[in-house]
């Protein structure tokens, strides 16, 4: 039985409400003097906090998922790296697999509301593999349509989170949608995973020295495989990508370290540089030359800015406030650093989900004007 499956909170909450009936039929047996009387009065309480607060702890881990799965919560490593070396004059086989299609409630068929797939992504580059899911626009299984590429936006998810997260509470593919269908935007793939390439690890989107090389895992291997499998567009700059928190940090990363593949990002209450503590041990070698070229903020200070676009999310309130405004201050062109500031609002999926709407418009306005100044339609 998953961690996350509504069977295992519904088991839960139908054993604690056994338990609560079960004490209050022996809280009266319980209810004289002597020592053990006593013991089994804490006992009875014990028992009746402890179930009360498995159930609690478990609907918060999946409202806000900080552990997908049993592996995860016990410490335990449990993705799958599997290096596929190639053959001399041999074909790599797809970097990219479809293991199904998720139901979310879209409003239609796929040729009128599009199609999310679950996926996984096995990385030729790094050895590394994940799970996530790609929202594929209604277009693209549309006859006039079927020779046609697509842009390509990756949306990252906060740390610790699990990529349903996108779905369940961001809602990414529903406001897409809904926003292809008005043709509010273009037709777009959205491929929506997790910032951590190790379920025990975060690695903040960072190729580790000596471990894992989540950076490159980002900018090579899922690109290469999406293009393996889908009708993506990979003209210069055609991808974007947006993010949460660890996942806005990654997010905006992404453009200022490959420029050629993205050319346009949006990071939601993001961090400026990788956080290091007890998840993520020592991601920089103890190199502080290292730790700076992580620092995004330091990279606007010290490197050729990259011709991309980028959107900081923000709120007077927030912790990253002072940092989002220092950030955009530092641009200089080629880049451009736009900014979204809100009155009030918090490091939570309501003001994400809020935010969305108008942070995928502004990706793909500025994912067309890449394409119009590359050459592209």
């Amino acid at each position: 039985m998953g961690l996350t499956s509504q069977t295992f909170l519904l088991v839960l909450a139908l054993i604690a409400a056994a338990v609560c009936v079960l004490v209050l039929w022996l809280w009266p047996r319980a209810a004289r003097k002597g020592p053990f009387a006593v013991a089994g009065r804490v006992g009875l309480l014990v028992l009746t906090q402890a179930a009360i607060l498995a159930v609690l702890l478990v609907a918060a881990n999946n409202e806000f998922g900080f552990y997908s799965t049993w592996n995860e919560l016990l410490g335990r490593a449990s993705s799958k790296q599997v290096l596929q070396p190639g053959t001399a004059g041999g074909k790599r086989p797809p970097a990219l697999t479809v293991k199904g299609q998720e139901s979310i409630g879209l409003k239609g068929t796929r040729e009128k509301a599009g199609q999310v797939d679950r996926i996984e992504i096995r990385g030729p580059v790094t050895g590394l593999s994940m799970d996530g899911y790609a929202y594929l626009p209604p277009e693209y299984f549309q006859k006039e349509h079927e020779k046609e590429k697509f842009p390509v936006v990756v949306a990252i998810t906060g740390q610790p989170g699990v990529s349903k997260n996108l779905i369940t509470q961001l809602k990414i593919p529903q406001v897409a949608s809904s926003a292809i269908m008005k043709k509010e935007i273009r037709p777009t793939i959205y491929v929506l995973v997790r910032p951590s390439v190790v379920a025990d690890r975060d690695t903040n989107c960072t190729d580790v020295p000596g471990g894992p090389q989540a950076l490159a895992f980002f900018n090579q291997d899922l690109p290469l495989a999406v293009t393996d499998v889908y009708r993506a567009d990979d003209a210069p700059g055609s991808w974007g990508a947006v993010g949460n928190s660890t996942g806005g940090y990654c997010a905006l990363k992404l453009p200022m370290t490959n420029p050629a593949r993205y050319g346009a990002a949006a990071g939601l209450s993001a961090d400026y540089f990788a956080r290091q503590d007890s998840k993520t041990g020592d991601l920089y070698a103890g190199s502080k030359a290292y730790k700076n070229e992580n620092d995004l903020t330091w990279r606007l200070e010290h490197l050729p800015p990259p011709p991309v676009s980028l959107l900081v999310g923000t709120s007077k309130n927030e912790d990253n406030y002072g940092p989002s405004l220092k950030f955009a201050q530092k641009a200089k062109p080629p880049l451009k650093v736009d900014k979204l500031v809100r009155d009030e609002g918090g490091h939570n999926f309501q003001t994400w989900r809020e935010e969305y709407p108008v942070v995928l418009k502004w990706l793909d306005k500025e994912l067309k004007d890449q394409a119009a100044r590359n050459g592209g339609q």
